[in-house]
Order: C-alpha cells, then structure tokens, then sequence
C-alpha cells in the first residue's frame, strides 16, 4: 500500500507541476532523458551483480518471456486489426509485454503471498522483466522510435548497441566476476534512486484524461491485454501443464501487473506515444488495485 501512495503523490506532484506552469512543456522530455542515461543505467549495473542462476528458478525465469512473446503477437496482430500508426504499436509493444514486477510487484507479492514469496518476485523480475528491458526495450526503441523506419538494419544494430541501459547491461555482465568498490555502489544506489520519483513525476507531467477517441481506445485494449488477458492466459497455461506450487502461483500474478513504469521512460524518449504511454502507465496503476486482488482470488481457487 504504500508504494502505491508513494506512486499516486509522485503522479499527482507531476500534474501540478504541470498546471501551475513553472515548469516548460518539455520538462517531461527532460525527465525521461534522465532516467534513461542515469537512473536506469545505475539500476542495471546494481541488479547484474545479484543475479544468481539457478535451474530451481526455471519458471519465474522461463514465464517471463513466454508472456513477452505471446503479447507481442498480441499487440502486432492488433495493430494489423486497427490499423495503428507505427508509434502506437511501439508504444504498445513496449509497454504491454513489460509488467511494474519490481516496485509494485515484489511489494504486491509480499502483500498476498507472504514474506517467503518474495525470492520468487525477484527471480520474475531480475531474470525476466529487467533483462527484457534492457534487451527487447532497446531493440524496439532501434526500430520504432523515431525515424527508425527509415533507417538501414545497420543503423538499427547501431542504436541498439549505443542504447545506455543495453551498454549498461553489456558492461554489468563484463564487471560481474569483480566486486564493486563502496563507494561504487553508494553512488550506484543513489542515482538508481531516482529512477522511480523522476519517472512518475514525468507521467504526471505528461498525463492527460482529456485524450482523444482513438488514444481511449487503444488505451483500454491495452490495460485489458496487460492486466487481464495476459494473466489469466499464464493461470490457464499452467494448469494445462500441470504446474503447481507457491512458485508458480507467484509467477502468474507477476504477468499481471501493470506497464513498467521505466519502459514507459523508453516510449516517451523514443517518442512513441506519449499521451498513450503516459496514460498506459498512471492509468495502469492504478487499474491494477481492482485487478489484482481478482487475480490472486482466481489463482488460490485454480492452482
């Protein structure tokens, strides 16, 4: 509960920000530019050295990236069906596949499941969501954002390989047999810090309920996708295979969680729909307080 206050005052400060006009209109740019050369490459490089393999881990590592795949045939055969413009289906193949399975994740997780839960939480979103992000965000950001259609496959690797959370993930594996000095990892904390306050100010900044017809509908597709759709295709998954166990449990009510709030950063900086992504994450987070309680009822009736 309390991340979730943390988050709606963090939204709300955003949006006042915004009324009182201090701020200019590209402060919310700014922010998102800052989380994504800062925050987020800081956070990568801390989460790489407390990633532990294990094959005991196979299914929060496993489900992760089954439920990317299967939403990004989700949002692609969708934007086919509706005929999206190019941003809007970046924007949704950012923001649909990658769930909040960290801040309001492990936090929710403890709430329901217990305190024992939690090592579950961590494996769903270190070796699913967080490498997801720093792997397909940079990927879709390469082709998607900006003139990226226009660009040469080359040119595409090129942004790829430029992208900070991917340099950042790349250095984070090459630094993982040594250990961090202190003072490394002080400065480490603090700028990953950031991540949260800065990116959820920014959402407020550029959130807006007043959105056009169109952006309404692509916003309800997609919170049904990720909040609804997604999970319960997971909770049907599993009982199909025979799956059971707290461990499981705990990985299907991880896909249900709403957009990341750093993949929302992504879109916004590769100017992926901004008005959508901005909704698709303060919306989201709010959505998810009515689903997810449902989710975890259906999961304790079902598995």
């Amino acid at each position: 509960m309390e991340n979730f206050i943390v988050i709606v005052t963090l939204m709300i400060l955003g949006i006042i920000l915004r009324r009182i006009r201090v701020f200019p209109e590209g402060t919310g740019n700014m922010l998102n530019l800052f989380v994504i050369y800062i925050s987020l490459p800081a956070l990568i490089l801390l989460k790489i050295q407390e990633l532990v393999l294990s094959t005991r881990v196979l299914v929060p590592a496993v489900m992760p990236w089954g439920m990317l795949a299967i939403s990004v045939a989700a949002v692609l055969i969708l934007s086919h069906w509706r005929k999206w413009e190019r941003s809007t289906t970046g924007c949704m193949l950012l923001l649909i596949p990658l769930g909040n399975t960290s801040f309001l994740g492990i936090p929710m997780v403890k709430v329901f499941f217990g305190d024992q839960a939690v090592p579950y939480a961590v494996i769903y979103d270190q070796l699913g969501s967080f490498l997801a992000l720093a792997v397909y965000g940079a990927v879709i950001v390469a082709v998607y954002g900006g003139d990226a259609g226009k660009t040469s496959a080359g040119q595409v690797t090129k942004n790829i390989i430029a992208f900070p959370p991917f340099m950042a993930l790349v250095l984070g594996f090459l630094l993982k047999p040594a250990t961090y000095p202190a003072i490394m990892v002080e400065l480490l904390e603090m700028l990953a810090s950031t991540l949260v306050p800065v990116i959820m100010t920014a959402v407020g900044f550029q959130l807006s309920f007043r959105l056009r017809k169109d952006v309404r509908s692509q916003l309800t597709i997609g919170l049904l996708v990720k909040l609804v759709a997604m999970p319960v295709l997971a909770l049907f998954g599993c009982r199909v295979l025979g799956l059971s166990g707290e461990i499981v449990e705990v990985s299907i009510f991880e896909s249900g969680m709403p957009p990341m709030v750093s993949a929302g950063a992504l879109a916004v900086s590769a100017r992926l729909s901004p008005s959508l992504t901005a909704a698709l994450v303060g919306i989201g987070v709010i959505a998810s307080f009515a689903t997810l309680p449902m989710l975890y009822y259906l999961i304790t009736w079902l598995i």
